[in-house]
């Protein structure tokens, strides 16, 4: 096949989206089929078209930036160009781009499909609304009416948000289709950097905003009866780094915070003893199923908001959402059974395998033959 990816930003792995997009265009390529990006920057490939970046007001743009995202210019020109030589367009984010490129593919009755990557919590955590459920429903609403209810295939990462989607109206058929953890995070024995030696690692993999609820984890720590020999490692950028800073001068070794790329963050997560995903939203997290694949027992947030729970295997994995001292509780738990949590660490390495790349990248080329056979 002959697919066209839409997406805002393709050629930073700097946020989930874009690290999930770039790895599926990889294995869709590696399975003989043909990929093109319409996406922002400036690369010079075969197989991309180049659009100009969105320029936002200051303020704006330190938020979006510090999330490691980038909004695109719609050309028609180029979208018509791109959009004439595939044989389906598949779009990552319900915004302006995507919504041009939509109206082409409809206009030339060319297939197309669309995934839901952006919860509305994403965004309503951002302006201090997250937990405003009248906010987040008439987002959902919009994102119905504006842009999704307008094709027939619909990429969900998980169960979860696709009953939200159920449950909001949405009319297309629903593909449940995990991002996919690589081979690469795979079960290690554990391999401590020498820093690490001395410490018992609890590691956060996401970005620094209000609905990852790092701040919960920071907390918790200070109140764990381990105290001393922790240290807590916060992989990821965003804009509440220097507010997690500041908590974390409460800890007896202050947090660990910057971003790593895969090669460093499979050295972290070699060096990590406990996972924790404290997210009161979350659309599935591609990071806590890396951990696990590797070997790390997780913690997760119970939110009703967040599909993470469902990796957990043992009622200790799981905590109350934003309850930090439930959360400090569980730590201990893990951190005075040793030998539990090693045998935990395995099955949590099996349980990953359903999880693998290749299998989402097939379940993705079954959804773009529906959507091509629905148009021939």
């Amino acid at each position: 096949m002959k697919i066209l990816i839409v997406i805002d930003q393709f050629d930073n792995s700097n946020n989930g989206t874009t690290i999930s997009a770039r790895r599926f265009a990889k294995g869709l390529q590696d399975r003989g089929n043909e990929v093109y990006i319409v996406s922002t920057g400036d690369k010079k490939d075969e197989y991309k078209f180049n659009l100009k970046e969105l320029p936002l007001l200051p303020g704006i743009s330190h938020i979006i930036r510090s999330q490691g995202m980038s909004f695109a210019i719609p050309d028609t020109e180029v979208l018509e160009e791109a959009i004439a030589s595939v044989d389906v367009v598949h779009f990552y984010m319900p915004f302006w781009l995507s919504k041009v490129g939509l109206k082409i593919c409809e206009k030339k009755n060319v297939p197309h499909t669309t995934a839901f990557h952006v919860q509305p919590e994403n965004i309503t955590y951002s302006i201090g609304l997250g937990t405003n459920t009248k906010v987040n429903d008439f987002i959902y609403t919009h994102y119905r009416d504006s842009f999704f209810n307008r094709f027939t295939h619909i990429h969900c990462p998980s169960e979860f948000i696709a009953n939200e989607l159920k449950n909001h109206g949405y009319t297309a058929k629903l593909h449940v289709i995990s991002n996919g953890v690589d081979d690469d995070f795979k079960y290690y024995e554990k391999e401590k950097l020498p820093e690490f030696k001395d410490k018992f690692v609890i590691t956060m993999i996401g970005r620094y905003s209000g609905e990852k609820r790092q701040d919960v984890l920071i907390d918790a720590i200070s109140k764990s009866k381990h105290l001393d020999k922790i240290q807590l490692i916060l992989a990821g950028k965003g804009p509440k780094e220097e507010k997690y800073k500041k908590l974390g001068k409460a800890l007896s070794n202050p947090p660990i915070m910057q971003f790593y790329d895969k090669e460093n963050l499979i050295k972290l997560l070699k060096s990590t003893d406990l996972y924790v995903h404290s997210a009161d939203a979350e659309i599935e997290a591609i990071s806590c199923i890396e951990a696990f694949a590797c070997g790390n027992v997780p913690i997760i947030a119970n939110s009703p908001n967040s599909a993470t729970k469902q990796f957990a295997l043992v009622p200790e994995s799981l905590f109350e959402a934003g309850n930090s001292t439930d959360l400090a509780s569980k730590i201990d738990f893990w951190i005075e059974n040793e030998s539990y949590r090693k045998e935990m660490e395995y099955k949590y390495a099996q349980s990953a395998e359903k999880y693998r790349l290749k299998n989402s990248i097939i379940k993705m080329e079954e959804m773009f033959k529906d959507a091509i056979r629905e148009c021939s």
